[in-house]
This record gives C-alpha cells, sequence and structure tokens, in this order.
C-alpha cells in the first residue's frame, strides 16, 4: 500500500451473482429459500473478511469458492451438462490494480476453478489455459482433482433430460460471479460457470476471457452473466469501465448502458466503483445476486430489479 495513503476502513464494497436467466417466480418455496441463503451465507463471508481488511482480490477468490462448492449454482458442483452428458467448467480472475488477470476452460476434473485461475495469474506468463493443458498445470500446483460425476446434481440431471428430450427448456443462468473494493480501495473481479446446458463440447464462453465476463481496473470491477455469445460480442465487462472513462458516466449509468446494449433479457451485470455502492442491474427475468458495503447495505435479491 502507498505509504502516503490514508486507509479508508468505511470504504469496502461486495456485491455477487449465481447467474441471470430465465428464473421462474414458480420455483418451490425450498429452492427459492436455499438460494437466498446460499447467497447470504457467501455474502456474509465476503462482507466479514472486507471489514477484517483483507484485499480484494482474496475475497473475490474465496467467495466465488465458496459458490463453486454450493450444488445450487452452476459453477464447480452444480455445473450443467453439456450435450454429451458431461461437465466442462471455466472461470477468470483479474487484479485491477495491475491489470493481472487469469483464467481457464474446458475444464473436467478440477474441482475449484477459480483457484487455478488465480494460479495461471500468479504462475505462469500466460492469461488462459484449457483443456488438458490446464488440467496438467492443476496437477503441478497441487490443485484438487475430482472425477466428472462429482459435479453432478439431480437438478442438473433433470435440466440434462429435459433437452436430451428435445423438451422446452429455459435457461436459469446460476454462473457465479464477485466483485469486491477492499479498504485500500482496491479492485478485483471473478467469474467462474459450467456453462449453458447442452452446449457443444468444447464452447467458451464469456467468462473466461477478460473484457467479456470478467474485467478490473482501477475504475471498477465487473462481473457478467448471461447469454455469454451477447456478452463477447459486446465486451461488456470491459465497456462498463470505457462507459465511465470516455463518457464520463458514474458507475451506475455505465452499467446500465451496458445491459441496455444487449439484446433483450440477455443477462445482468454486477460491479463495483473506486468509491460508493455496489451495482447489480439486469435484463432477465431474474438475477441471484447480493449486495454488501461498510456504509450498512446488506440485501440478497432474485427478482426485484
Amino acid at each position: 500500500m502507498d505509504a502516503k495513503r490514508e486507509v479508508n476502513w468505511n470504504s469496502w464494497a461486495i456485491a455477487l451473482h449465481g447467474g441471470a436467466g430465465a428464473i421462474s417466480r414458480e420455483m418451490p418455496a425450498e429452492r427459492e429459500q436455499a438460494c437466498r441463503h446460499a447467497l447470504k451465507t457467501a455474502l456474509e463471508a465476503g462482507r466479514s473478511q472486507l471489514s477484517q481488511g483483507a484485499s480484494a482480490l482474496d475475497v473475490v477468490e474465496a467467495v466465488a469458492t465458496l459458490l463453486e462448492e454450493d450444488p445450487l449454482f452452476n459453477a464447480g458442483h452444480g455445473a450443467v451438462f453439456t450435450s454429451k452428458g458431461t461437465h466442462e467448467l471455466e472461470s477468470s480472475i483479474m487484479d485491477g490494480c495491475t491489470l493481472q488477470c487469469g483464467a481457464a476452460s474446458n475444464l473436467m476434473t478440477v474441482r475449484n476453478p477459480i483457484q487455478l485461475a488465480r494460479l495461471v495469474m500468479e504462475c505462469t506468463p500466460h492469461i488462459l489455459l484449457s483443456g488438458s493443458g490446464a488440467e496438467e498445470f492443476a496437477d503441478e500446483m497441487n490443485v484438487e482433482r475430482v472425477d466428472n460425476d462429482w459435479f453432478d446434481t439431480p437438478h442438473r440431471r433433470h435440466e440434462y433430460e429435459r433437452f436430451r428430450d428435445r423438451q422446452p427448456l429455459e435457461q436459469e443462468g446460476s454462473t457465479i460471479g464477485v466483485v469486491a473494493r477492499d479498504v485500500e480501495g482496491r479492485l478485483a473481479a471473478a467469474t467462474s460457470t459450467g456453462g449453458m446446458t447442452g452446449k457443444l463440447p468444447g464452447r467458451i464462453g464469456d467468462t473466461p476471457l477478460p473484457g467479456a465476463g470478467t474485467w478490473a481496473d482501477g475504475r471498477c470491477a465487473v462481473s457478467c452473466t448471461g447469454q455469454g455469445e451477447e456478452f463477447i460480442r459486446h465486451a461488456v465487462g470491459h465497456e462498463v469501465s470505457s462507459g465511465m472513462r470516455w463518457g464520463l458516466l458514474p458507475l451506475y449509468e455505465s452499467v446500465e448502458q451496458a445491459v441496455a446494449s444487449l439484446p433483450p433479457a440477455a443477462g445482468g451485470v454486477i460491479a463495483v466503483g473506486e468509491d460508493g455502492p455496489p451495482v447489480a442491474i439486469f435484463s432477465s427475468k431474474g438475477m441471484y445476486r447480493g449486495l454488501a458495503d461498510a456504509a450498512g447495505l446488506f440485501e440478497v435479491s432474485i427478482w426485484e430489479n
């Protein structure tokens, strides 16, 4: 930390999401309550760490890991199935202080993809590793590996069976993401996902692509969720920062503009800036999300925008 910089212990903020998409208001009450509880638990963990002075980078990795471990969300345990009935996961993390970033894709056996993404960032000269090469690197780094069926859950199996039987299926999202500003003003972002139900093996979405699904610099930290191809086409993560830099927009308006640039119901964005509260905006039916800051904000939501 710069010795000349005064630490403001009331400056931290965090936002997280568990995916945006066609989230039905008719979901079973038990599942809704479980999702809200999971979001609250993860948000409380992030709030506690930030209030005690943890770095934004450490917090986004730790909270993303919690969400990867939760079977309710489409990341890690609970990832959706590909068209071949397997799981392929991807993730990325970015440090706004340095623009350093790391990502991994087409992972079949890495238990916590976000942890591997950080190791790619810190222990290689590269940004993105994929497939067997990424998993070999996981072995070198002693990252935990699991059988591919460890990611299965009954809920995702049911979705896959509907896809396989050509029954109507609305993608409810559930990619996870975390953005944070720590007490020293540092920004960081992390995103992790299993992709979309029925995706072709080898498909890569916006999640592991810095500037598309994940971005962090000195102005903002951003994590996106929804129709990945659209977030890639519109470089949404970077566009939020560009709106602030070139359009001189405040964070909320820049996120709002970025979401409005997408096709209807494409998804949502969470973000934090250099100061002020966190932001969450979406155009889909819903977005699992949580927001907290040092000023006392603490809320989890699914539908109301």
